[in-house]
């Protein structure tokens, strides 16, 4: 039996997903992976048989997605060579983490494509959405990478496709202290934005983990890291509060630790508003800027002791076992969904 694994390589929570998923698929058959995009800082410890450029978004310096940064780097002409060159039928089985190429070449080659990952449940009747109806981003969300067939992740299991987080090996098993810090990851602010607002806020000392830092330093209350991911997990663990962009993992770690949680969903990221809104109506705190206007929001933050209770069980070989029995061996394939969408593709 062959399986492909597509994986968004953009961001690091599909990533670190994929480690968890990857053993149990290749229990299952003979697994190619497949991973596209360049925004990632964590190597798959697994062999990839397809490294694409595939489409990614570019995370800017002041909250958001660079938006020409994510131009320049869109390459249209490749990305269509590389759906064009991809030939996936001789694949039992597609399981697709909101991975662009091998999407629509499967629409080409009228395949069935299993989505799993979190932004397919943002889009759910079931899950909250931001009162401004960001339709381009709704349209960005329903033909990025388009699925035949969808199974989501969410901070709350919504219907029996919908699940609770994958949370990693490493998290389940670390041992959780409280040293004072609050650790920060905002990947789309440069440390120049973070250290002008953090360090108006001398009460607590700060941990940040920086996309744009090569060297660790310390600025008065603040101590900047580069991104590693041992370190990251240990600080987490060890800290008393997570302030972090509205993203999918380091949030449900920080929620699986039971640390107090405090969110800045990227611009121009509807897949984050999305998560903001459901994360607002569990009770995590949601700003929309990190700026003086929000420090009082961020005091009381700190201040607060509210910590969300959740419950994330152990649930990923169930997931990979679902999918293999509703899917593989059966002729799953909507037609409806493949003519809808094939014209997008030509």
């Amino acid at each position: 039996m062959k399986i492909l694994y597509a994986i968004q390589g953009t961001g690091n929570g599909h990533i670190t997903r994929a480690i968890e998923i990857i053993p149990y698929l290749q229990k299952k058959g003979d697994l190619d992976i497949l991973i596209s995009g360049i925004q990632s800082d964590i190597e798959l410890p697994f062999k990839v048989k397809y490294k694409l450029n595939g489409l990614s978004f570019i995370f800017g310096k002041q909250g958001g997605v660079d938006i020409w940064k994510t131009y320049w780097k869109m390459n249209s002409n490749k990305l269509r060579k590389e759906i064009k060159a991809l030939d996936l039928t001789k694949y039992d089985l597609i399981i697709n983490d909101f991975e662009p190429v091998s999407a629509w070449a499967a629409i080409r080659d009228k395949k069935p494509c299993i989505g799993l990952s979190n932004q397919v449940a943002t889009l759910h009747p079931l899950a909250p959405k931001p009162k401004n109806n960001d339709l381009i981003g709704r349209l960005v969300l329903q033909k990025y990478a388009p699925s035949s067939f969808n199974y989501g992740f969410h901070f709350k299991s919504l219907d029996n496709n919908i699940y609770t987080p994958i949370i990693r090996k490493e998290v389940r098993e670390i041992t959780t202290t409280k040293d004072g810090h609050y650790t920060v990851y905002l990947p789309s602010y440069d440390d120049k934005q973070i250290l002008k607002n953090l360090s108006k806020i001398e009460s607590v000392n700060w941990e940040v983990f920086s996309k744009h830092c090569k060297k660790r330093k310390k600025v008065r209350n603040i101590t900047i890291h580069p991104i590693n991911q041992e370190s990251f997990l240990k600080s987490m663990a060890a800290s008393t509060g997570v302030l972090c962009n509205a993203g999918f993992a380091t949030t449900s770690e920080a929620l699986f630790l039971k640390k107090k949680l405090l969110v800045i969903p990227m611009k121009k990221q509807y897949e984050q508003k999305c998560n903001a809104e459901m994360l607002k109506s569990m009770g995590v705190r949601v700003i929309k800027k990190l700026n003086k206007e929000n420090h009082i929001n961020i005091y009381e933050w700190i201040r607060s002791k509210k910590i969300i209770t959740v419950d994330y069980p152990d649930i990923t070989e169930k997931i990979i076992e679902t999918i293999f029995e509703n899917h593989l061996g059966k002729d799953t394939l909507d037609k409806n969904f493949t003519k809808a969408n094939y014209s997008l593709f030509q």
